[in-house]
């Protein structure tokens, strides 16, 4: 890593924010992140969305800049907001619009229980169904729901032609094993950086270069050393940076694997 933007350093070789929620920002301007984000060697942005009522503002963002893309998704959290005629918006948006590039951000949450743990697994297996019918990859949000994750990803391992990520991983060891057994990938984000994240970086440690996505999920999770900030996708080579010192890949080795993987898991190669 060279120097960069201030005190986060800038990258020789291409990055990819592979998941954040830029209409979340709130001292960030959209203008300044999208100009640093270039500056520090970022070449592409997935904005996620997470409920019916952000649906329309990642379609905006996905116009703002060609480095931006997008997704469509009801969040666990929000599953009690799921219906048929949610499921017929994203299907129209997504047939619609070429800058959404996966369905997401699905999955189950146990910890919050936001919406009630049934509503949760109806709205992730319906849209896992969706995924399949429309050929794109799944964007996966698993919390203290291990087994019923991995039950529900199961019945659907033969008919998702296009795999998913199990974003800002910090599941146990078996969620980790069962998805790289079937192919999907892990994002690490901040969250590695931190001085408890044990469980983390256990994963990490098993999870081959070739399955390995990088994420901010900013405004969130703010990575070292800059935890206690509205965190930014322009924060990303200090998590890619982190990653290459703990697996002792070099960054001229590493990073591009890791830009790869990104572009093949969004079919953007």
């Amino acid at each position: 890593m060279d120097g960069g933007v201030g005190n986060t350093p800038s990258s020789k070789y291409p990055l990819f924010e592979t998941h954040c929620h830029l209409d979340y920002l709130k001292e960030n301007e959209l203008d300044r992140v999208i100009h640093l984000s270039k500056e520090i060697g970022i070449k592409k942005i997935v904005t996620i969305s997470v409920a019916p009522s952000n649906f329309k503002d990642v379609h905006k963002l996905c116009h703002a800049d060609d480095m931006i893309y997008g997704t469509q998704g009801v969040h666990p959290h929000e599953a009690k907001d799921w219906n048929q005629g949610v499921c017929q918006e994203i299907r129209k948006d997504i047939t619609n619009n070429d800058r959404i590039v996966a369905i997401g951000e699905i999955g189950l949450d146990y910890y919050y229980n936001h919406s009630d743990q049934k509503d949760q697994r109806a709205a992730f297996e319906e849209q896992l169904q969706l995924a399949s019918e429309l050929d794109l990859p799944i964007v996966i949000h698993s919390r203290d729901a291990e087994d019923d994750t991995i039950a529900i990803l199961k019945n659907f391992s033969s008919s998702l032609k296009k795999k998913g990520v199990i974003h800002s991983f910090t599941s146990k060891l078996p969620l980790a094993e069962f998805a790289l057994s079937e192919g999907l990938f892990l994002g690490f984000n901040g969250i590695v950086t931190f001085k408890n994240a044990h469980d983390v970086r256990e994963a990490l440690e098993i999870c081959p270069t070739n399955n390995i996505l990088i994420e901010t999920d900013s405004p969130f999770l703010t990575p070292t050393p800059h935890r206690g900030k509205e965190n930014t996708p322009f924060y990303l080579p200090f998590i890619a940076q982190y990653i290459s010192d703990f697996k002792k890949e070099k960054p001229e080795v590493l990073l591009p694997k890791i830009y790869q993987n990104s572009l093949n898991f969004f079919q953007l190669d």
